[in-house]
């Protein structure tokens, strides 16, 4: 299989114990993570090829990220290790019941935030590659990531890989030019990157604020979501950007921060035809009743490698297969503590099959 790429930061994840807030802990668990690199990392553990690219500083905290990711078979030889700039850091408390998980940043300055474009060799990076993936959230760090990730993007056409983008809107992030709001810069931004992608990844709120689209008067917070209308979303989505031939819409009702019912839609443009997953036995989309999530940081990653690695597998390509395999990936990934994916292929066509209620292998 050729390999997929991906591009984006990978931070320190500084995380209070189970559900502690940060303010009550004087332990924090460090793991390393970013949302390019857990693609790879699904991509890699389903069976795939993945190969990442990032700047890094020259130090050990630095080489802890580059173990993390090598560890599960990632391709680390194009990623850049830089004298100036430091390793981004995010801080995690896990909520619960009633309370929202929280996440505060600390990614100014990092390697990748001031890395030029020029300074990655993207025709070794792109050479004998079938694929890249991107995210909204490199864009958001910098104009210097923005630029980098719109010329990742060129390159990887002009190398003939299909290119994705998960929208990924993180409204704590894009302050880089104070004259606009996070929104604007936001769409200022992807709108240059969206006419070089050929598969969308997004929620519904993603969809409003990188794009302006809203599906309906869905409420994402209700608890409830009026599927029927996210195919019109999709629509809407390829009208505005007629080079995109997928786009595929997680859909995760939240009842609490412990109880969410997940699923997702995938839209065909060359069809014109909406596919959801899961499907009860009637044919009807029924979603993953989570009812006891671990860890659901890295659940919209764990959806996109899923699909990614479905969508370059022949067998799994057909776009409700493909669906179904990323839904069933992804809802795994809420029973995994961290960031990366650590589902089998095996593990997920399981649940695919029916297998879901938790019993013992032996």
């Amino acid at each position: 299989m050729k390999p997929v790429v991906t591009f984006g930061e990978i931070m320190g994840r500084m995380a209070a114990p189970e559900n502690l807030r940060l303010r009550q802990t004087r332990n924090i668990e460090v793991t390393y993570a970013g949302a390019e690199a857990s693609v790879a990392a699904s991509i890699c553990n389903f069976g795939g090829t993945a190969r990442y690219v990032t700047a890094l500083p020259k130090h050990a905290l630095a080489e802890a990220t580059m173990d993390s990711v090598r560890a599960v078979g990632i391709d680390t030889q194009y990623v850049l290790r830089t004298d100036e700039g430091r390793l981004g850091l995010y801080f995690l408390e896990t909520g619960a019941n009633q309370r929202p998980s929280n996440v505060i940043y600390d990614r100014e300055d990092s390697a990748i935030a001031i890395t030029p474009a020029e300074a990655y060799d993207w025709n070794a990076i792109f050479d004998g590659a079938q694929w890249l993936h991107l995210s909204g959230i490199t864009p958001a760090l910098s104009e210097n990531a923005a630029n980098a990730t719109l010329v990742a993007a060129q390159k990887a056409k002009e190398a003939g890989c299909q290119v994705s983008i998960d929208l990924n809107f993180r409204g704590k992030l894009w302050k880089w030019d104070s004259s606009k709001s996070a929104r604007e810069l936001a769409q200022e931004t992807m709108r240059q990157i969206l006419p070089l992608i050929d598969v969308v990844i997004a929620n519904e709120e993603d969809c409003h604020d990188v794009l302006g689209i809203r599906a309906g008067d869905t409420d994402v917070h209700s608890g409830a979501l009026d599927t029927s209308r996210y195919p019109e979303v999709a629509r809407q989505v390829v009208e505005q950007f007629p080079n995109i031939g997928k786009v595929a819409i997680t859909l995760r009702e939240s009842l609490s921060a412990t109880h969410n019912n997940w699923g997702a839609m995938l839209y065909d443009a060359a069809t014109d035809s909406p596919v959801f997953a899961p499907l009860d036995a009637d044919g009807n989309y029924q979603p993953y009743q989570i009812k006891n999530i671990v860890d659901r940081v890295g659940g919209g990653d764990s959806f996109a490698g899923g699909l990614i690695f479905a969508l370059i597998t022949d067998e799994l390509s057909a776009p409700q297969i493909a669906v179904k395999y990323a839904v069933a990936a992804s809802c795994l990934k809420h029973s995994i503590k961290g960031d990366f994916n650590y589902s089998s292929r095996a593990e997920v066509e399981a649940l695919m099959g029916g297998s879901a209620s938790g019993r013992v292998v032996r």
